[in-house]
């Protein structure tokens, strides 16, 4: 087969890029105003006002975009196609050579330049303004001028439960650590007897490890218990600040590496990860479920473009889609349960639909 030319490529990707940017901000918008009327009843607690509502609406933006892009991605998709083909373009595309594999190609290729700057969003600026947005919140409806991101903090290393009642994030420079404050931390023997009790004023998190300040240790001996002071020792712990900020965001919030570090973090004290690993997974499928979801949607754009029932090609398009992520979140449900690997969990949707898909094109070939 001659190539096609290039500028046809061009052409259908444009006009899926601008109708699934069209619906991308349709659906984006819906979701905002929703959401700020949830915050309604939020407003007047301490110092959260409509100011810091919205705010705070505005730092999650960037996690909601990344949440609905998929869906976006579809509907947008099969919008684009449905209007070349109102306007007899996909016809006459089709009656010059273009065939129903380089069009879904070319959809395909449009949509992995906002698949990838979306992925790039979920690692970088989703987390870190979702934290920002969590922490404004929190501050301001407890009057506490401290930013609260860690308020109430529990983990586990080893032997030592650490407790934790607020901290927050530090910056100077290019420098960043974490800062726990009134830090207990409760060391158990092999036979599950308490041996010390540290409480510290202060316990940052540096590059370096753990720094431990204004610590009053007591230590619990067979008939008798010592206590001392120390104003500044160092505490040797794998536990970093992504473990830390897994214990107090939702698992569904952070970027694959915290994810990574969380799981570690609770492989290492035998504690379940399951709830990690899925969304750690599910951050690695996303592009590829991206893809698959429109792939497996576009063949019903096609048929006889000149008859009617494109909108219901439309619907039924969409409702393929949906059964998608319903089907991959069954499967995901499946592999918490039963415990087999995430990977096949995200995989076996994603070889289903594209099967159908191929066998609609085949169908419909011709």
């Amino acid at each position: 087969m001659k190539p096609f030319p290039k500028i046809h490529d061009i052409y259908v990707g444009r006009v899926v890029l601008s109708t699934v940017l069209l619906t991308w901000a349709v659906l984006l918008g819906l979701d905002f105003m929703l959401s700020f009327v949830g915050e309604f009843g939020d407003i007047g607690k301490g110092r959260y006002g409509i100011m810091q509502a919205l705010a705070y609406m505005a730092l999650t933006v960037p996690r909601r975009a990344y949440a609905l892009f998929p869906y976006a991605s579809v509907v947008g998709s099969l919008m684009a196609l449905g209007q070349l083909a109102s306007t007899s373009e996909l016809t006459v595309l089709r009656a010059v050579g273009l065939s129903r594999r380089r069009l879904s190609i070319a959809v395909a290729g449009a949509l992995a330049l906002l698949t990838l700057l979306m992925v790039f969003n979920g690692e970088t600026l989703a987390p870190a303004a979702q934290r920002r947005a969590e922490s404004l919140k929190a501050a301001a409806k407890s009057n506490n001028q401290v930013v609260a991101e860690y308020s109430g903090l529990w983990a586990r290393e080893g032997d030592v439960i650490l407790a934790a009642s607020q901290g927050q994030e530090r910056s100077q420079g290019a420098d960043r650590w974490l800062e726990l404050r009134n830090v207990n931390l409760y060391q158990f023997g092999a036979d599950g007897r308490l041996v010390s009790i540290a409480v510290a004023g202060v316990a940052e998190h540096r590059p370096g490890g753990w720094l431990l300040r204004d610590v009053t240790r007591t230590t619990f001996h067979e008939k008798s218990a010592e206590k001392k002071h120390i104003a500044e020792e160092r505490w040797e712990s794998k536990l970093d600040s992504s473990a830390l900020m897994s214990g107090t965001n939702r698992p569904r919030y952070l970027s694959a590496t915290a994810l990574h570090k969380a799981i570690e973090d609770r492989q290492r004290n035998q504690l379940d990860a399951g709830e990690f690993e899925a969304h750690y997974w599910g951050r690695w499928f996303y592009p590829l479920n991206v893809l698959a979801l429109c792939l497996a949607a576009v063949p019903f754009a096609f048929g006889s473009l000149r008859s009617g029932g494109m909108s219901k090609r439309l619907f039924i398009g969409i409702v393929f889609a949906l059964m998608f992520w319903l089907l991959q979140n069954q499967f995901v449900e499946l592999a918490k349960v039963f415990r087999f690997d995430f990977r096949l969990a995200y995989l076996m949707p994603t070889v289903v639909m594209l099967s159908v898909s191929a066998f609609l094109f085949r169908r419909r070939s011709g």
